[in-house]
């Protein structure tokens, strides 16, 4: 079988040990593996590089993607969609490895629709992929989040400031939550809850009362809205809202400072939390997932996404997940209030 593996969307650390897993696990059945370039952007200009044992052996630890990516989005025009299942056909494809996020599946839901064998991988920093327990590139780009929170705390006291940061998360609020409270956040806002400003900027004044510490830490999801006009702006081929238009950091830090005084920044660790070598989880999760991919392929068991389930790796329907975004519950924001004090 001759076999293609494309990575689209954002890039996250992990892609590249998941194209490795789907690449050595497909040697071992014997087939032609092949990288579609910049993701489905390949597929539309047959942009192409063999994926051999001597191209992945030496990736496991690389952030990036070896194969590039992009936000191209191959339905956006009929035209497109026909020119990509056209040269999915011409470059004698028996099956397609897709490796992505929400619109990336979504894109392979619709192309198994149509009769083309697809199967997909979820990845995405935001960890809202429904389906699946995790997603390979959450675990390391919150752990880099977690790391620039214990430095801000430093500069954030020696100055008495407070210190808003600024991360992702547009449906879910998964990345925000983890970070705040590994990271000791005062308070965190995400897309799934309603913000209290009132209440937020009254409890950072506390934290600079006499005996206290003097210093506050605020996170943020990028998806958070503030009741305004918030669905305007540029938007990319998926229809989505460019959020770094948006500057919800800053104009949280400008609602904090003009409520209580106090001095206030924001930070925001943006493309700083996409790259660099990925966790032992997140290289044991894209292997394990990767793997699974090829496998997949050999089962027939197109239309389906690999994930993780408790210790498992399953294949679930794609279906499923594209469309479906997984997002907080109260419990788990409940938990993060505990340290509100």
């Amino acid at each position: 079988m001759r076999v293609g593996v494309l990575t689209g969307g954002g890039d996250c650390p992990g892609l590249n040990a998941a194209i490795r897993g789907a690449v050595m696990r497909g040697l071992d059945f014997g087939f032609e593996m092949v990288g579609i370039l910049d993701g489905w952007k390949g597929l539309l200009e047959m942009s192409t590089t063999p994926l051999t044992l001597e191209a992945v052996e030496d990736i496991l630890y690389k952030g990036g993607t070896i194969l590039g990516t992009s936000r191209t989005n191959p339905y956006r025009k009929p035209e497109d969609a026909e020119k990509a299942k056209a040269n999915f056909r011409a470059l004698g494809l028996d099956a397609l490895i897709a490796i992505g996020g929400d619109d990336t599946l979504g894109v392979a839901m619709k192309m198994t629709q149509e009769g083309y064998p697809v199967v997909g991988v979820p990845k995405t920093m935001d960890n809202d992929l429904s389906e699946t327990d995790y997603t390979f590139g959450f675990d390391t780009s919150v752990s880099v989040a977690v790391d620039a929170m214990d430095r801000l705390r430093d500069t954030a006291r020696s100055h008495h400031r407070v210190m808003v940061m600024e991360v992702f998360g547009r449906h879910a609020g998964w990345t925000a939550l983890f970070t705040g409270i590994a990271g000791g956040a005062d308070w965190i806002l995400i897309p799934e809850v309603p913000p209290d400003l009132d209440a937020m900027c009254a409890h950072l004044k506390t934290l600079f009362e006499p005996g206290r510490k003097h210093y506050g830490l605020v996170v943020v999801a990028e998806g958070v809205e503030l009741g305004e006009e918030e669905d305007t702006g540029e938007k990319d081929q998926f229809g989505h809202v460019i959020l770094k238009q948006r500057q919800i950091g800053d104009r949280i830090a400008s609602i904090i400072k003009e409520r209580t005084g106090l001095d206030t920044r924001t930070v925001v660790p943006s493309h700083i939390m996409r790259g660099g070598s990925p966790t032992l989880f997140d290289r044991m999760l894209a292997t394990r997932v990767g793997v699974k991919a090829a496998e997949m392929v050999k089962d027939g068991q197109f239309g389906m996404m690999a994930a993780q389930r408790g210790l498992d790796i399953v294949a679930v329907p794609i279906e499923k997940a594209a469309g479906v975004y997984k997002t907080v519950p109260t419990h788990w924001y409940d938990l993060a209030k505990v340290f509100f004090k």
